[in-house]
Formats: structure tokens, C-alpha cells, sequence
């Protein structure tokens, strides 16, 4: 096939693996996240060189994401790679760093990066202590599996940690990715993730739970009418921040509230429960930013009283 010409110079066009510094690239651990990034990273010209790959699902992946990547043990995965992945269980990473050493494992002058948004690099002390460069780049979106997920990361941020000097290697990276960096202390680490995780895993709880109850009410379609709501609620929550709640607590309708909490009770005491304690946050909320007179939040918090 003959290479790309540029309309301006005449001269070939410049393909991914043209650029200069390409990185041999290996993931332990080639679940969603791992496959995404190895495929995004190859995408950028890189190439990932191996993988490990225990069930015959996480085998497919690396057959559908990164083709021509060998299936090896973590050892030989690491050895083949300048940039290795370990995108393994936030539970399993301690002791998969603890391993690698104590296997032997050459790692000097490797780029060892993980995805966890729980950890910075300090999880990494074992592998940095023996040489190695280490990287914490956590992606923040949601990974089904499907195909879509690589052209996920275009636009989204990454939780970036690292020592200061690596910093610019790691937002190249996150750049090459199609992803936004953002930089989090190590100490910050914990209350980071935190946050992301109660925004995006409890707003799926609650949309389950908030169809669920629809369709004990008799709504035969209820994605179909929290769709249009829960997406204006959304984008006025991160447009407006607090200004933008609406709904019976931020008017102080007590007897509202009141009336919910009664009704929960009889259909759903864990959904009734989470209601209490969130309504409660909402009413202090909105008292705080002056939405809600403070005799109004009185009478809010006599209904939500246990």
C-alpha cells in the first residue's frame, strides 16, 4: 500500500509508528481497562508486545483489542515490555508490586504505571525500590467491555500522581491516550477516588432503585420517563452547581417529605433509609448556600427523623 502523501509538501504523511521514542508496551492483567488503554496506547503508535491472559474471556479480549500480542506469564510480560500495565483489582496490586520483586523480575528503567484510583505511586515502593519508574494513571469512566469502550477515554480526564520528574512522561501519555491529565497529590489519592466513586457507582444504585420503585407504582416503562429528568437533573447539577436542586426539600415542603418517607417505609425500608440520609444532606445543602429558610429545614428534619 503506498504511504499517505501530504497535500502540502508532497512528502509521505507521518503514521503513528513513525514518531520518535515508541514504547514496547505489556499489561498485566488484560481485563477492560487494561485491554481500552493497551489498545489506545497502540492507537498512538506504540505496541503492545504481550499480555496476561488466564480466562478464556480475558484471552478474546487480547485478541479482539491488542492483536499481535503475546500471552505470557507476568514475568516474561514485564521482561518484554518498556512500559508495562498493571491494571489488576485495586486488592491485588500491593501484592502483585510485592511479587514482581520478589520474583526477580528485571525492572530498572521500566515505566511500571497502574490505573487504580485508589492508590498513587506508593503502592509501587517495592518495584521503584528496584529500579523502576512508576506512573499512577487512573482513567475516570465507566468500562463495559464492549467495543466502544477505547473511544471512551477521547476527551476524559486521568487522575495523574507520579514522582515530579516523571510528571511530563505521564501527561504524555495521557495525551497520546486522548485523555485529559490531571494532576492528584499522593495524599489526596483516597478522598479523590471517594468522590468518584459515590458520583458514578451510587448514581447507578439509584437509578436502579428509582425504577425499581416506578415499577411497583405501574409505570410499565420507567427508563423511558427517568431519562429526560435524571438527564436535566444532571446537567443542571454540574452546570449550577446548587443552584440548580429543585424538588420538595429544596422548597421545605415538609409534608412532602413526610408523605415519601411514609410511603417508603412500607414498600422498601433500604430504599427508605437511603432517602433519610440522603434528603438530609440535600436540606443541610441547601440551607447552607440560603435556598432553604432555616425554620423550613426544622420542619424538613422532623420528618427525617429516624
Amino acid at each position: 500500500m503506498d504511504p499517505q502523501v501530504t497535500p502540502s509538501s508532497g512528502m509521505p504523511a507521518e503514521t503513528p509508528e513513525d514518531r520518535p521514542a515508541r514504547l514496547a508496551v505489556g499489561v498485566v492483567g488484560a481485563g477492560r481497562v487494561g485491554t481500552a488503554l493497551g489498545a489506545a496506547l497502540a492507537r498512538a503508535g506504540h505496541r503492545v508486545v504481550a499480555a496476561t491472559a488466564v480466562s478464556e474471556r480475558s484471552r478474546t479480549r487480547v485478541e479482539e483489542r491488542l492483536p499481535g500480542a503475546d500471552v505470557a506469564t507476568p514475568h516474561d510480560v514485564v521482561a518484554a515490555a518498556d512500559l508495562v500495565l498493571l491494571t489488576v483489582p485495586d486488592d491485588e496490586l500491593p501484592e502483585l508490586a510485592t511479587g514482581l520483586v520478589s520474583a526477580g523480575v528485571a525492572v530498572t528503567g521500566k515505566l511500571v504505571l497502574h490505573t487504580s484510583g485508589r492508590y498513587g505511586t506508593a503502592v509501587l515502593d517495592p518495584l521503584t525500590r528496584a529500579g523502576a519508574l512508576p506512573l499512577a494513571l487512573h482513567p475516570v469512566m465507566t468500562f463495559t467491555g464492549r467495543p466502544d469502550d477505547v473511544n471512551r477515554l477521547t476527551g476524559i480526564t486521568f487522575g495523574v500522581t507520579s514522582p515530579e520528574p516523571l510528571r511530563p512522561v505521564a501527561e504524555a501519555l495521557v495525551l497520546e491516550m486522548g485523555g485529559e491529565p490531571v494532576w492528584i497529590t499522593e495524599e489526596a489519592r483516597p478522598l479523590y477516588h471517594a468522590a468518584l466513586a459515590g458520583g458514578a457507582n451510587h448514581l447507578v444504585t439509584l437509578v436502579i432503585e428509582s425504577m425499581d420503585l416506578l415499577s411497583r407504582a405501574g409505570v410499565a416503562e420507567p427508563g423511558r420517563m427517568l431519562g429526560p429528568l435524571l438527564g436535566a437533573a444532571l446537567d443542571n447539577g454540574l452546570r449550577l452547581g446548587i443552584d440548580g436542586l429543585t424538588g420538595p426539600v429544596a422548597r421545605g415542603d415538609a409534608g412532602t417529605v413526610a408523605g415519601h418517607v411514609a410511603e417508603l417505609s412500607k414498600v422498601s425500608p433500604e430504599s427508605r433509609r437511603a432517602y433519610v440520609a440522603l434528603a438530609r444532606l440535600t436540606a443541610d445543602r441547601a440551607l447552607g448556600a440560603g435556598l432553604l429558610k432555616p425554620e423550613d429545614a426544622e420542619r424538613l428534619l422532623e420528618a427525617l427523623a429516624d
